[in-house]
């Protein structure tokens, strides 16, 4: 099915996003890739700014549902080891999204110096993702299938290293070198954390 023109003015500045920047990529830019005049750009969103938060509110949204399960948390954390492999599997695959992996890179060029994508980042990403696994590490503790522990922290220890896989991921496939061992990491660090938190008792 042929994308519309509005369709394509968010995948056209998505790629000119990931490759220069907010500040780098004009309008003029977008138009021109897209191959309408400048003030076409006009006819679906109001300026640059209108498109990033179209971007960020649409891959935003489509993260979090891949991340989080069909089913009620109170239900699907009581799978324990099997929602921690479920989600990090949702998160390797994000890696691996094209569109999301250009965002990804966006995020990455603009955190140092653009306050507002810090904050979305912050937000809508790290913060959103670490309720999720909090709230799932809490039920599992009132299971009795892991420790006691402060499910915050647990959180952050077991999303950190998803994090910079995902940045390896990416860093090798701007590389164009095969990602086949990065890849992997995803599935052993389920392992790992889980033996050091699992109650044996």
């Amino acid at each position: 099915m042929k994308k519309t023109t509005k369709e394509q003015i968010l995948d056209v500045a998505l790629d000119l996003f990931s490759q220069k920047g907010y500040k780098g990529a004009s309008i003029r830019m977008i138009s021109s890739k897209v191959g309408i005049r400048e003030s076409a750009i006009y006819n679906h969103f109001k300026n640059k700014e209108d498109i990033l938060n179209t971007i960020v509110s649409t891959l935003s949204s489509s993260s979090l549902s891949l991340l989080s399960s069909n089913k009620p948390l109170e239900e699907s954390a009581k799978k324990g080891k099997s929602f921690l492999r479920e989600f990090a599997a949702s998160f390797k695959l994000l890696a691996y999204d094209n569109k999301s992996e250009k965002f990804f890179r966006f995020m990455m060029i603009e955190l140092m110096q653009n306050k507002k994508m810090r904050d979305i980042f912050m937000n809508d990403f790290h913060k959103a993702h670490l309720k999720i696994l909090s709230q799932a590490f809490f039920i599992m503790m009132q299971e009795d299938m892991i420790y006691s522990s402060d499910p915050m922290l647990m959180a952050r220890e077991f999303l950190s290293p998803l994090f910079f896989y995902r940045m390896q991921v990416t860093l090798v496939k701007i590389d164009k070198e095969n990602s086949s061992i990065e890849s992997t990491l995803f599935e052993k660090h389920i392992d790992f954390f889980w033996e050091m938190i699992v109650n044996n008792k």
